[in-house]
């Protein structure tokens, strides 16, 4: 392509500039070749000539186009050249505030200077498992790399981080880390992940300090290596660190600072631990005070020392180990402090009671006089002789900071060793990744030993970078099997020569320093004459004999030689050390274990020679040698892994926050490789396309015909056409490689295509438009011309028919005027004759009244004359009664207290205390009673609570329907005004009738009446219409009460909401942490069964000892067996006799039964067999009452009987009794004395018969408890017996049961009743016999408590049985009534059988059942095959079963092992979502049918009569159903993730990545960070794979029998994952923020809204779920230039927050040249308009979010005795009943 074709008028280049750096500009005329000039003309309007170089005919670097402007990568620039990468640069970070740029492979970072919200858990979470040229460029995208690198290619990884001091290094890599530890899980080792972050607040506390250039620059070079295992999760780490800068311990520039930790020391010097350290503020010491500035603007010194304290713990250094720490430094600054006096040239002295000395001394655990004395002398050695020489004051000062700086080296080695042993792993580690935060280039105005270390290190970096960067580029090359040539790059391997090589910069800086009198000055002279002339890198400076300069490969340093040598050597006093050695302090003697013992001065000689021997010259490493050493280790390190590159560059010096100086940032674009990086790439062919890419953007520039299948060849005829340079372009295996600038060349030429289209377009629509104009036009002027002449002939019908009704009205008026005098008359005449006619009625009504009122006065005197004479005679009777009866009342009185002296009275009185004791005990049962209604109650309180929360529900509906009612009022209110409208329009018309009127008929007074007539209507409708307008008024305030109301509702459900979700995520907590304890637990019962195993092989013999005792106990226990299986064969025979009695009696009621009616139909109330069976019902309460009460008595005569009886016993007697009985009576006593009132139990010396009985009992307690021991074996074997007795009876039980089932249903409640009462007649008859035979009343205390026992029981019978007797009733009830006349004889057929909805298992078979039910149960077969909720209603019917046998044990074991069942299965097979679903599906039935069947009215309610009959009878479940709901929910979470985790591989592609509709997204060139390749063919993701699994999900569930608000529930959060996944990748990915990809998102919601409408889920709030995706789609597409749009754009955006509408609108990017950029001034007016929003801050939504659910209850109406259980279940030992 030749030259005059880029550069033509209107083409922009790029000029250099002094300030600027560069400057654009743009052609006013063409260029040909040849010329000297290029006329430009500047954004500012300045017209210039820019001149070219005849020999050389260098033209001016040209401009992008301003649709690559702003690209994520900056290979993806058509022109690769330094302008385009400052200008691209500038753009992302100033306009878009974006930070990271990629540049190749390599991330550029700028620092921004200010807390940006891109670095959350969201933001990780979004980058996690993405690959690289997916999202925007982000440190996490370069992290997940080498992380994907590291599990995908099992090689270690690299992560280097460098840049100038300030760039912001230590964030990145500390970014970097945090992301691993995030991604990352720990491996059998707790908090890994935090130990491993925690190390970087000590690291930054020791090591990094404050500069002039960063508030928190670090000092030293660290590598660290995070190890993974073979899952890929952290294990560990380890860490290396480099070139510690020491002298910053002793000298701070101005404006700098130490190192943080010693001022956070003295921030928290008044805390009571550091008060023996004796600090003070910074200012008050030496090496903290010379910087003048001990504070950095928002840090908190002392809450950083919290935070360092708090990391000190996490690591597991100790407290006292923290202590040792702060007391070396701490001591550190104090020798900072000590002064040293001049006495002379070379003689010092310390005076030895400076404080800092001794504090210095006292912390150190040393001798204050000897460390005085070596601070101020020096111990020389010769051959004869040692002898020690005092120095000067400045030789003692360096002294002093040299040790000072040694000590804290030695304390920062030791800490990292900590550090890294804290880190250390036992597992073995499988791989690793390395962070690498080094140093970057630097040059200062006085550059010593740390910057030649520095810019070495960095040298040695940057030639293993450009060596990486060849190898990509020639790998991709031969990848594509593209010719290529060799591409020269800028080989810094001379410069390292330099440095490294023998006799090289440091071999002589080595040399010198071994010399006895080396010195700065002659190791500069040795460096001239050796190097000066020999490396082309090395020069001198023209002013100076002692600096060199070194020409980098980022720039030319001068380096001033003096302080090398000393800074090379690192000396320190040997005498100073040897006094540290001696000290009491433990942690400084293990500083200086590792010591080397020749660490004296370099003028130490060896013996014989004037030169240090060789084992003592070799000892001792020079800084220098150990660096270079280490540099080579790391390279090694690092060329043994895949590298990751990550640049970082400082803006400005200022600190401004998003502030680009173009000066500084060119030099450290230079200084780190990016611009060589760039120059390696565009000297190759830096842009590159797949051929599918190439097709979608420039198939504008063919024709329809030259569109073929093969998408290769089609590309390849088009470059052909197109391009005629064929070197401008390769075409590879898969991509085409261009040359720099061919894009840009195919942008102009696609830009002028789309060009003449719109002409063409607009043309068109303009002819269109003109043409439509000129129709409507046409069509306007007919119309008009039509309603004109219809207008004219309506006038002139109109005069017609007005002519016409003056004549009507005209007769019509006379007319009424003759009637209306008719009429007066009329009524003058009626009114005269009614009021003559009411006259004389009056009259003759009075009359009348007069007459009747005398009769009736003279009726009521008469009747008081009689009654008065009949009270006196009344009066007169009772007196002579009451004399008579007073005598003979007076005789009975003498009488009786005759009898009252007499014995018999006393037996009264003993009679009427046992009629005391038993109300007394009827006193209790009524308490009995009470407790009973009390629980009764409390029920029904907890039944009204819920009640309650149903009624708040409906009032909740109420609300609702009022709302939807007040809206439609509120759509009645434009009929009400269309109506005034109509009325008002009315009015005028008849005021305009009235007005005519008035002109026709001035002449005619008759006509005035008709005119105040129509005044009167006029008022009334204005009267109507001000009522009208009051009805307006109320209803708007109606509206605002229903507003108000509604708003409040809305309020409480949104409360509600929050706190259902509070909720529920505590409990998905606790049953997570649940889990990990289960797991835990059961990791602790597995190393307890290992170790059991191991036990049990160690004491095998003593087992074998033990089994040989049991064989022998085991005889003699089958002896006492056999003794006791006779007695229970004697036993067995009593019971079967007396089974056979009770089934004759039973017969014998049958029969009587029977014989009334030969039918079988039950006894109806009233009929003979009913009144017989109550009457024995009666009976036998009656008599169990009697029963009760002769108890008692029996009872409180013994008690009194014993108290008399044991006060003449003596002790061997008293033993005899049993200790239970006294206990017993102890009980019964204790209770009585509470329960019963005081001043009644007194009476007849009551109270103090049962104090005595009681101390009585005492007595007998404490005698007999001395005998326990004794008789403890024989009450064990009683109790066995006992035991077996009760299985015997609970077997019998069982077989009548089994047999009255039978029977029909009331067959069966007679038999039961019949059998219980003769039952409980019998065992009455047994007491009282045995109470009458036994003569003695120590037997009776032995019955006492068991017949309490079997009085209780006989209780809970009776309930029973009433509970029957009353469900009887209500069927008698609701069956067909029959007639009381004589019931003939019918044959009835008895049905085959009714099943009653119950399933008999026995005891033990709950396990088998929930193996067979729901561990080993396989969804899908149930699903497809058998009724939903099948398990579900089979475990309800067992558990019916265990209801109504009353056996509390079997209804906890069944659903408390149902429950375990469940959970067990969610956590083994947690991912499979049918499996999730069909046991959320039963769960919830399970819950249901417990409400269902609760008995509770309110769900009664929606029962049938035959599933009322079903509710559970003995046991109220309620706590039971939350326990249920509680793990429906945690089921539910956990569907939920299982849906979420299916959907996230799709979401992006389908809604993002897939163009749906063709042709409106053309895909952008991009760089070296290709996108993930997209699929093609069949197996591409579309929104139809997105919608299939959707209907999948909701197939599943429906099949499954999940509830219909489920699903809406599952539904809606289905579809916020969406749009919270969606809305993520799109605020994260800038190439997608684009007016195209607004419309296919669009698209793609209707087709998600299209979906929900098919399946009837429109009113599950799963659109509402979708608004902030929406929203998102039309702020892409809406206009956005004037303050209107913003408004808009505010008023539209509510579902969006601040921050993602202005990230939006910042990441917005033109995919063609019609479209524009947002402004920043356009952003600025939308910040300010949002800007009172109260709303939160966080970028990203939560894609974690869980929606609160709820479990309406939703009755079955599937009949329980319906089921059919199928044979493939294998649950053949259940019984339906």
């Amino acid at each position: 392509m030749a030259a005059s074709e880029l550069y033509s008028k209107y083409a922009r280049v790029w000029l250099p500039d002094a300030e600027e750096v560069w400057k654009s500009a743009e052609l006013i005329k063409d260029y040909t070749p040849g010329d000297l000039t290029l006329s430009l003309q500047l954004e500012d309007g300045t017209t210039v000539e820019h001149k070219i170089d005849p020999r050389t005919n260098n033209l001016p670097p040209l401009r992008n186009p301003n649709i690559l402007v702003g690209e994520n990568d900056l290979t993806a620039l058509s022109y690769l050249h330094e302008p385009a990468v400052l200008h691209n640069l500038r753009v992302r970070f100033i306009d878009s505030k974006l930070i990271y740029t990629y540049c190749g492979i390599v991330l550029v970072a700028i620092n921004p200077y200010e807390s940006l919200p891109i670095y959350d858990t969201d933001i990780i979470n979004a980058y996690s498992g993405q690959n690289m040229g997916d999202m925007d460029p982000h440190i996490f995208a370069v992290a997940e790399e080498a992380y994907k690198q590291m599990a995908r290619n099992e090689r270690n990884q690299s992560i280097i981080v460098s840049g100038e001091s300030g760039a912001g290094k230590t964030v990145s890599a500390k970014y970097a880390m945090r992301y691993f530890a995030t991604v990352s899980c720990s491996s059998g080792e707790s908090n890994v992940e935090e130990r491993v972050l925690a190390s970087s607040p000590i690291m930054e506390a020791i090591g990094n300090a404050k500069t002039t250039r960063n508030d928190n620059s670090s000092r030293f070079g660290k590598y660290i290596a995070i190890g993974f295992d073979k899952k890929h999760c952290i294990i560990g780490a380890d860490m290396r660190t480099y070139l510690l800068e020491k002298s910053r311990v002793v000298y701070q520039a101005h404006g700098e600072r130490n190192y943080h930790i010693f001022y956070q020391l003295c921030a928290s010097s008044h805390l009571p631990e550091f008060k023996a350290f004796k600090l003070g503020c910074a200012d008050d010491f030496h090496c903290t005070n010379q910087g003048q500035s001990p504070v950095i603007d928002g840090v908190d010194d002392a809450k950083e020392m919290c935070n360092t304290r708090r990391a000190f713990s996490l690591l597991g250094i100790g407290e006292s180990d923290q202590m040792e720490i702060y007391q070396i430094l701490s001591a550190i600054l104090h020798l900072s402090n000590v002064e040293v006096k001049d006495h002379s040239a070379d003689r010092c002295s310390i005076s030895p009671d400076n404080s800092h000395l001794i504090v210095f001394c006292e912390l150190m655990g040393v001798p204050c006089e000897e460390m005085a004395h070596w601070l101020c002398h020096k111990k020389l050695k010769t051959t004869t002789e040692t002898y020690v020489k005092s120095v000067s004051k400045m030789n003692a000062v360096y002294g002093r900071d040299a040790l000072a700086k040694h000590i804290y080296a030695r304390l920062f080695s030791w800490i990292v060793g900590r550090i890294n042993h804290a880190l250390k792993s036992a597992v073995k580690q499988h791989s690793f990744i390395g962070v690498l935060d080094i140093y970057g280039f630097e040059t200062f105005d006085v550059n010593s030993f740390e910057q030649f270390c520095i810019n070495y290190a960095n040298e040695k970096l940057q030639q293993q970078f450009n060596l990486h960067v060849f190898k990509l580029e020639q790998e991709e090359y031969m990848k594509e099997e593209i010719p290529w040539t060799l591409i020269d790059f800028y080989d810094n391997q001379p410069c390292i020569n330099l440095i490294e090589a023998k006799l090289g910069i440091l071999d002589l800086l080595d040399e010198e320093c071994k010399m006895p009198k080396g010195s700065d000055d002659t190791w500069a002279q040795k460096l001239y004459n050796t190097l000066l002339k020999q490396n082309a890198h090395f020069d001198k400076p023209r002013l100076s004999n002692r600096a060199f300069i070194i020409h980098h490969f980022a720039d030319k340093v001068e380096y001033q030689c003096e302080g090398f040598l000393e800074k090379n050597k690192d000396t320190v006093n040997e005498e100073q050390i040897n006094v540290l050695k001696h000290s009491k302090f433990d942690l400084l003697l293990k500083l200086f274990e590792d010591d080397e013992k020749p660490t004296g001065s370099p003028s130490k000689r060896s013996s014989g020679t004037g030169r240090a021997g060789p084992s003592q010259r070799d000892n001792k490493k020079t800084v220098g040698l150990q660096f270079r050493q280490s540099l080579h280790l790391l390279m090694d390190t690092l060329n043994a892994t895949t590298p990751h590159y990550v640049r970082c560059i400082k803006p400005n010096d200022d600190k401004a926050p998003f502030t680009l100086d173009p000066v500084r940032a060119v030099q450290q674009l230079r200084a780190c490789g990016i611009l060589e990086t760039i120059r390696i790439s565009a000297a190759g062919f830096p842009s590159r396309w797949t051929y599918q890419e190439f097709f979608s953007r420039y198939r504008v520039l063919m024709k329809q015909k030259d569109a073929l299948p093969d998408r290769k060849q089609t590309c390849k005829n088009l470059l052909e056409k197109l391009i005629k340079d064929q070197e401008k372009y390769q075409f590879g295996k898969n991509k085409i490689f261009f040359r720099a600038g061919q894009v840009a060349y195919l942008e102009k030429l696609r830009s002028d295509k789309l060009r003449m289209a719109c002409v063409r377009i607009q043309k068109t629509i303009r002819c269109w438009l003109a043409r439509k104009k000129y129709l409507r036009m046409k069509e306007s002027a007919i119309t008009i011309q039509k309603h004109v002449r219809g207008h004219q002939a309506r006038r002139y019908v109109e005069f017609m028919r007005q002519t016409r009704a003056a004549v009507i009205i005209q007769r019509n008026v006379r007319m009424w005027a003759r009637r209306r005098r008719y009429q007066q008359q009329r009524s003058a005449a009626l009114t005269i004759q009614c009021f003559w006619r009411a006259y004389l009625a009056r009259k003759q009504y009075y009359k009348l009244m007069y007459e009747q009122k005398a009769v009736v006065i003279q009726r009521w005197v008469k009747g008081w004359l009689v009654k008065r004479h009949y009270r006196r005679i009344l009066a007169a009777v009772i007196l002579l009664q009451s004399c008579v009866r007073r005598m003979r009342a007076r005789k009975e009185l003498k009488k009786l207290k005759v009898d009252a002296r007499s014995v018999e009275h006393f037996k009264k009185l003993n009679v009427g205390m046992e009629n005391k004791i038993m109300q007394l005990q009827h006193k209790l049962i009524e308490q009995h009673k009470e407790n009973r209604e009390l629980s009764e109650k409390l029920s029904s309180v907890e039944k009204t609570q819920n009640t309650d929360r149903d009624r708040q529900s409906k009032e909740i509906e109420n609300l609702r329907r009022s709302e939807q009612e007040a809206r439609a009022k509120a759509e009645t209110l434009p009929s009400l005004l269309e109506q005034l409208s109509f009325l008002q329009h009315e009015l005028e018309q008849t005021r305009r009738e009235k007005e005519d009127l008035e002109e026709h008929t001035k002449a005619y007074k008759e006509q005035t009446q008709q005119v105040d007539e129509l005044n009167m209507k006029n008022t009334s409708l204005n009267n109507n219409i001000d009522e009208l307008n009051k009805q307006i008024v109320e209803q708007a305030q109606q509206l605002t009460e229903i507003k108000t109301n509604v708003d409040n509702t809305k309020q409480l459900e949104k409360d509600l909401t929050e706190e259902r979700s509070r909720y529920q995520t505590l409990l998905s907590e606790h049953l997570h942490l649940e889990e990990r304890h289960r797991d835990l637990k059961e990791e602790m019962d597995l190393n307890i069964l290992i170790c059991e195993e191991i036990h049990q092989q160690m004491l095998a013999l003593q087992r074998r000892v033990k089994e040989l005792e049991q064989d022998k106990q085991s005889l003699l226990q089958q002896l006492d067996k056999r003794e006791e299986a006779q007695q229970e064969k004697a036993k067995r025979h009593e019971l079967e006799s007396e089974n056979k009695k009770l089934k004759q009696d039973l017969n014998e009621l049958r029969k009587s039964l029977t014989t009334e009616s030969t039918d079988l139909m039950p006894p109806a109330p009233g009929s003979m067999p009913y009144d017989v069976l109550m009457e024995q019902l009666t009976s036998s309460n009656e008599e169990l009452e009697m029963r009760k009460e002769e108890v008692l008595l029996l009872r409180s005569h013994m008690v009194r009987q014993e108290a008399l009886k044991h006060r003449t016993y003596k002790k061997s007697e008293i033993l005899r009794c049993e200790p239970e009985t006294c206990m017993y009576h102890l009980h019964f006593l204790t209770f009585l004395l509470r329960s019963t009132d005081i001043h009644t139990l007194n009476e007849d010396g009551e109270l103090w018969l049962a104090y005595e009985g009681l101390k009585e009992t005492n007595r007998l307690l404490e005698c007999q408890m001395q005998e326990q021991d004794r008789v403890h074996s024989d009450k064990c074997r009683t109790l066995v017996e006992e035991v077996k007795k009760l299985k015997g009876e609970k077997e019998q039980q069982q077989k009548l049961l089994a047999q009255s089932l039978l029977l029909p249903e009331d067959a069966r409640i007679e038999a039961s009743l019949n059998h219980e009462i003769t039952r409980l007649t019998k065992e009455n008859l047994v007491g009282l016999l045995t109470v009458s035979l036994d003569p003695q009343h120590i037997s009776l205390i032995h019955i006492l408590p068991e017949l309490m026992e079997q009085g209780e029981k006989q209780d809970k019978t009776i309930r029973k049985l009433k509970k029957q007797l009353k469900l009887y009733m209500k069927k008698r009830k609701s069956s067909v009534s029959v007639t009381n006349a004589s019931v003939r004889a019918v044959n009835i057929t008895r049905k085959e059988k009714e099943y009653r909805g119950m399933l008999e298992y026995r005891e033990g078979d709950e396990s088998w059942l929930l193996k067979n039910l729901v561990t080993d149960l396989k969804p899908r077969g149930v699903a497809v095959s058998f009724t939903p909720g099948l398990p579900a209603y089979i475990i309800f019917m067992c558990l019916r079963y265990a209801d109504n046998v009353n056996d509390d044990q079997r209804v906890s074991s069944l659903l408390n092992a149902t429950i375990s069942s469940i959970k067990g299965v969610i956590k083994r097979r947690g991912n499979d979502f049918e499996v999730v679903s069909f046991w959320l599906a039963n769960t919830c039935r399970i819950l249901h049918c417990l409400k269902q069947y609760s008995g509770d009215e309110v769900f009664m309610m929606h029962n049938t009569p035959k599933q009322n009959e079903h509710c559970l009878a003995n046991f109220e479940l309620s706590e039971y159903q939350q326990v249920f709901g509680d793990l429906a929910i945690q089921i539910y979470r956990q569907l939920i993730k299982c849906m979420e985790d299916i959907l996230q591989p799709l979401i992006v592609a389908s809604m993002l990545e897939h163009e749906t509709i063709q042709g409106v997204l053309g895909s952008k060139p991009t760089g070296l960070r290709k996108k993930s390749p997209s699929i093609t063919g069949e197996e591409a993701v579309t929104v139809e794979v997105l919608l299939q699994r959707l209907s999948l999900f909701h197939s599943t569930m429906s099949q499954h029998g999940l509830d219909a608000d489920l699903i809406k529930q599952a539904v809606k959060q289905q579809f916020y994952i969406i749009c919270a996944v969606t809305l993520n990748h799109l605020l994260l990915r800038k190439e997608m923020c684009s007016w195209s990809k607004g419309l296919q998102i669009r698209y793609n919601v209707w087709q998600l809204e299209e979906w929900l409408t098919e399946r009837e889920l429109t009113d599950c709030g799963a659109k509402e779920a979708l608004e902030p995706l929406i929203q998102a789609a039309q702020l892409l597409q809406i206009k956005k230039k004037t303050e209107a749009d913003a408004r808009a754009i505010c008023t539209m955006s509510t579902a969006l927050t601040t921050s993602q509408i202005l990230k939006v609108l910042t990441l917005y990017t033109p995919v063609i040249e019609f479209e524009e950029r947002v402004t920043t001034g356009f952003i600025e007016t939308i910040k300010n308009l949002l800007k009172d929003r109260g709303e939160s801050a966080a970028l990203m939504m939560d894609t974690k979010k869980i929606f609160s659910v709820t479990v309406p209850f939703t009755p079955s109406s599937v009949a329980l005795e319906t089921i059919q259980i199928p044979a493939s279940l294998k649950l053949s030992f259940l019984t339906r009943i």
